[in-house]
């Protein structure tokens, strides 16, 4: 039966890496590098900062056609060239379908993407406004979690591929619910997504595969077993506790 889901596997070409002692092949998650295979509709990768995971999700999103600093495959703007050589060493299993839509959220680089969608829309155009797809007003005039979330509700169609990196950097956890509830109209929708993520919130959707990225390299596990999710669970049922653990002096 063929998979209907537009990425079906992620493999690192390690033949064509002379070394694995530099940037970003010394990452542990890339040195152990294998196979990876995605969730027909929502994977997650966590880890702890710097352990590869927005280096990779990086990398799949360049590897497909999409622009480093993040947008769609027609953005084609560079703020200042950041990232790695990894893309050039991916290989990606397609299925049998094509998105219809995709998106690759970048939110260390979407500010960029705001920018760019005003440079577009200052060029004479037959075109409707850009900006019209992302619900009228402009991006740099709502806040950093509203203009996530227009980007979401207007720019986000269904059927599409969607790339995440910490999406919830500027949400709420009111907001981060809000945008789990549309993540999931979006998957039932025929879409698939990548997240690399914190939020404990945004990780415990049911219908996904987590990968760890650790010292280990990269390997799938519950969200029960997740530090997110155990270190605020421990928190949360009992945060006097945990703080004055945290303040104590010696």
């Amino acid at each position: 039966m063929l998979a209907s889901h537009f990425v079906q596997r992620i493999s690192l070409r390690r033949d064509t890496i002379d070394r694995f002692d530099r940037y970003p092949f010394d990452l542990q998650a890339v040195r152990h590098l294998d196979t990876l295979e995605p969730h027909p509709k929502l994977t997650f990768f966590v880890g702890e900062n710097g352990s590869g995971k927005s280096t990779l999700l990086e990398a799949i999103a360049v590897s497909l056609g999409f622009n480093a600093e993040g947008g769609s495959r027609n953005f084609n703007f560079d703020t200042r060239p950041s990232h790695s050589a990894l893309h050039a060493h991916l290989r990606i299993a397609k299925g049998y379908k094509r998105p219809r839509d995709g998106f690759f959220l970048r939110a260390e680089s979407f500010f960029n993407v705001a920018t760019e969608i005003e440079h577009m829309d200052a060029e004479p155009a037959s075109a409707p406004p850009v900006i019209g797809s992302y619900g009228g007003v402009s991006l740099h005039e709502q806040s950093h979690g509203e203009s996530f979330m227009a980007l979401m509700m207007n720019r986000f169609g269904g059927q599409g591929l969607y790339l995440l990196d910490e999406p919830e950097a500027a949400l709420s956890p009111q907001r981060q619910l809000a945008a789990l509830a549309r993540i999931h109209a979006l998957i039932c929708d025929g879409s698939q997504f990548f997240i690399a993520t914190h939020s404990p919130i945004l990780m415990a959707y049911p219908d996904a595969w987590i990968y760890r990225f650790d010292s280990e390299g990269v390997n799938r596990v519950s969200y029960e077993e997740t530090e997110h999710f155990q270190v605020m669970q421990a928190f949360m049922r009992d945060p006097q506790r945990m703080l004055r653990a945290l303040m104590e002096r010696d």
